[in-house]
């Protein structure tokens, strides 16, 4: 029997310049089982390469949990070796460990910004994923950890590189190693998050800011989330270099010439990515 598209454990739809990309296992609190992690890696690699989308909108379904991290019962008995694979889920991420690290966003060649909006719980690898989204929107009631030390283990999907260049070492070794889980209201005090909202009004705010984020110039917008990732922690000559580089690729393409066009000619830009 084909699967339906309401059972994929991850959607993606594209609406113009805005790519939507859900977290469909409400039931497991849309937890990293092997399924997802491989369909959750696909669904980037399609987005980055149409260079039409502008902004991604990560959400999730259930309302209980953004993503509660790696399933437990599934993923983390399999890539600690502690079962073996079952079907071809398994056999992907046992064959490409690295597949983990794809669905993460643990990597700097992802360039599409991303706005997410997160409700409930969000730990361990889901906070992981939310740490590599560029702007974050949150309900009042999420719950934000990196909770893997409770589990006998370390988060290990960008996690611990990410946090302490976004809030501070200090905050990020205290979110690290208690465990604990952190409010809607101090993670946005410690700058994890852009704005708290009610929880009803989460998925209104992140619809509204990605729409206004995709009329920019889709190429512009992709080498600037670049730039901002490649720049950080590098030294501040090296990163000048970085910038001149990418500002000289936009500036040769075809929508650095439309966009000043439509500008004095009063007009929306067409911009096509290129």
């Amino acid at each position: 029997m084909n699967e339906s598209y309401d059972d994929k454990p991850v959607k993606v739809d594209v609406e113009g310049r805005v790519a939507v990309v859900t977290l469909n296992s409400p039931d497991t609190l849309n937890a990293l089982s092997p399924r997802m992690v491989v369909t959750l890696a696909q669904a980037w690699d399609e987005i980055q390469d149409r260079r039409e989308v502008a902004v991604v909108l990560l959400r999730a379904t259930g309302g209980r949990a953004f993503c509660v991290g790696a399933d437990l019962k599934t993923l983390i008995p399999l890539l600690s070796g502690a079962r073996d694979p079952v079907d071809e889920w398994d056999e992907r991420v046992k064959e490409d460990p690295r597949l983990l690290n794809r669905a993460l966003l643990r990597t700097s060649k992802f360039t599409v910004p991303i706005v997410s909006a997160v409700n409930g719980y969000v730990l361990a690898g889901g906070m992981e994923l939310m740490l590599a989204c560029d702007v974050r929107i949150a309900g009042e009631g999420s719950m934000f950890g990196l909770t893997e030390v409770s589990r006998g283990l370390i988060p290990g999907g960008g996690g611990l590189t990410r946090l302490s260049r976004q809030v501070g070492y200090a905050v990020a070794a205290q979110i690290v190693l208690t465990g604990e889980q952190v409010s809607a209201g101090d993670a946005l005090q410690m700058g994890l998050i852009n704005a708290v909202v009610p929880e009803d009004k989460v998925l209104d705010e992140a619809e509204s800011l990605a729409q206004r984020m995709a009329k920019n110039a889709p190429m512009a917008m992709r080498k600037a989330k670049e730039a901002l990732v490649r720049c950080a922690g590098v030294p501040f000559s090296e990163a000048l270099r970085i910038e001149s580089a990418l500002a000289a690729e936009v500036l040769a393409s075809d929508d650095a010439r439309e966009g000043p066009r439509a500008f004095a000619e009063k007009r929306v830009p067409n911009f096509k990515g290129a």
